[in-house]
């Protein structure tokens, strides 16, 4: 009796490991099967000012935002500033919307092309994508101490 005993315990372990193994694959199963490849994609954050940069940006600063000479369509020679290093490193955010909005020292006006959400937008991209993810420097105050 003991044998009998022993026996039905010990297969009752089994029985019960076995589902649970059986249990246990499935659901692992269903994960993988339900998972797509894109859900573990990251989408581009930068994708419709990418669009913009190309357009209206890359023509005069480059792919690489680098800059450099450019001699425009009516033969004026301009040296490009790069987005990369120097003076585009020290601009506030301010500064950098005022140049694209306004334009001046050879770069065209956009106010009549881009919107703030897009001179915003272009701006975190040239941080993000040419300045390595930089803070942009603090804004001048706007009042003088005495």
């Amino acid at each position: 009796m003991k044998f009998r005993a022993s026996w039905f315990l010990f297969s009752l372990v089994i029985l019960s490991t076995t589902a649970g193994c059986n249990q246990t694959s499935t659901s692992t199963n269903n994960n993988h099967a339900t998972a797509s490849p894109s859900s573990s994609a990251t989408p581009d954050a930068f994708a419709a000012v990418r669009g913009v940069f190309a357009k209206d940006c890359q023509n005069c600063h480059g792919v690489d935002g680098k800059g450099g000479p450019v001699k425009l369509d009516d033969g004026t020679r301009l040296r490009v500033p790069s987005l990369r290093e120097g003076h585009a490193l020290r601009h506030p955010n301010s500064e950098f919307a005022k140049q694209i909005m306004q334009g001046g020292d050879g770069m065209p006006a956009f106010k009549d092309k881009l919107n703030q959400q897009q001179v915003d937008e272009l701006i975190s991209f040239i941080r993000s994508e040419f300045q390595g993810g930089m803070a942009p420097p603090p804004e001048k105050s706007s009042t003088k101490q005495h």
